[in-house]
């Protein structure tokens, strides 16, 4: 019988997972927009607005360096907590009065290293709570709600921030990750690491390196990471695309948010699996496809409904993360998520420094057109290569580590 979104709730410590999650997830909505709009404000540059908002994601290659062995090492109830206490005292610390850009930025980093270690544990357990075919509709599930999360947390943050100013916003934003702490210490079992041994640098490493041996794994990573990446380098440019009005980026977060959703209930519950595997390459090309028209600098309404539009491509991931589970061995789940995720948020702050870089060159509007160009040709060059991966003949003796 397949897993149905009503039986997730019913699985033991799903739903503390979930809420945890969503707290974590509000708090980062509410307060990104906050920090990226404090910092605009500041200093009326495109690239560090951009940067305040994705910047803890370039920290996540660190974190994925150095600590991502941790993903199946720790205890994940208390790693998770103590990863959102973290973040409550530092998002808390962000809104005190006078602080330079550049010490907002470095505290924005070191909280994106902390963040590296946080998808490994969160996913791994979720992997582990569900049954194998589960993992699919929870993560869809998971999706959905980081898409209505975002959804409520910039429409509303857009209207905080016409109201009150955005140091208040980042004390909202510490509640709500201080809520999550608290959900998660006192809903979830104190569950021993999946793994034994400690974390380390080496270990970490060497476990990296056994994932990225398989050019199966690799494609697929590649296919996670890049597209995404450079399209989120387009939404990093919201700020400044419409910098009158705060209330103007927090809808075209929305409505991005609201496709989101769409596409992960499209992919989720309705594809069935045989027409979901083939959807990856035309969701991509969904993703990236309507920004190219930003080069026409479209009125509001009509960016609101390119991003929405666009988002529904992020909808690849949920088919992209199902065939890397199937290429991952059950023990290496959580780091091979936390590498996923971790690769991913880093490829997104590359795209937010790209995309902010090229708008102090251009305009935020010729940058997302640029950024959308990058999508599509790396979606089109990686599904030639997953072709010619098909095409290898069947006579050929495969490789038991799938190289």
């Amino acid at each position: 019988m397949p897993t149905t979104y009503r039986s997730l709730f019913r699985t033991p410590e799903f739903t503390p997972l979930f809420l945890g999650s969503a707290a974590q997830n509000a708090g980062g909505t509410v307060g990104g927009l906050a920090l990226g709009t404090l910092v605009y404000r500041t200093t009326g540059s495109p690239l560090l607005s951009a940067l305040s908002m994705f910047g803890p994601s370039l920290a996540q290659v660190l974190g994925a360096t150095f600590l991502l062995s941790g993903a199946d090492r720790l205890p994940p109830r208390t790693t998770l907590a103590a990863i959102s206490a973290t973040f409550a005292v530092g998002t808390a610390a962000m809104a005190l009065p006078g602080l330079p850009p550049g010490v907002l930025l470095a505290a924005v980093l070191l909280l994106g290293l902390v963040a590296a270690l946080g998808g490994g544990v969160r996913w791994g357990l979720l992997n582990e709570i569900l049954a194998k075919d589960g993992y699919l509709p929870g993560r869809s599930l998971f999706n959905m709600m980081s898409g209505l999360v975002q959804i409520t947390g910039y429409a509303a943050g857009g209207a905080l921030l016409a109201a009150v100013s955005p140091r208040t916003c980042l004390l909202l934003a510490a509640a709500l990750y201080l809520t999550s702490a608290v959900v998660v210490r006192l809903g979830l079992t104190d569950r021993p690491p999946r793994t034994a041994g400690r974390p380390s640098v080496a270990e970490t490493r060497r476990t990296n390196a056994l994932l990225w041996s398989s050019r199966p794994r690799r494609l697929t990573y590649l296919g996670l990471w890049l597209p995404n990446g450079l399209v989120v380098g387009c939404e990093s440019l919201y700020v400044s695309y419409a910098p009158s009005a705060p209330e103007a980026a927090g809808t075209l977060f929305a409505c991005a948010a609201l496709g989101m959703l769409a596409g992960d209930v499209t992919v989720g519950r309705l594809l069935p699996p045989a027409v979901r595997t083939r959807m990856a390459t035309p969701l991509l090309l969904l993703l990236a496809t309507p920004y190219l028209l930003f080069f026409l600098h479209p009125h509001l309404a009509l960016a609101a409904v390119c991003a929405a539009v666009a988002s529904v491509g992020f909808g690849a991931s949920l088919v992209q993360q199902e065939r890397l589970m199937n290429l991952t061995p059950d023990e290496l789940g959580g780091h091979a998520l936390g590498l996923h995720s971790a690769g991913m948020l880093t490829m997104q702050g590359v795209g937010a420094a790209l995309a902010g870089s090229v708008a102090q060159l251009t305009s935020p509007a010729s940058a997302m057109t640029l950024m959308a160009f990058a999508s599509l040709a790396v979606t089109l060059t990686l599904a030639t290569a997953g072709r010619q991966e098909r095409r290898i003949p069947a006579t050929v003796p495969a490789d038991p580590a799938g190289r």
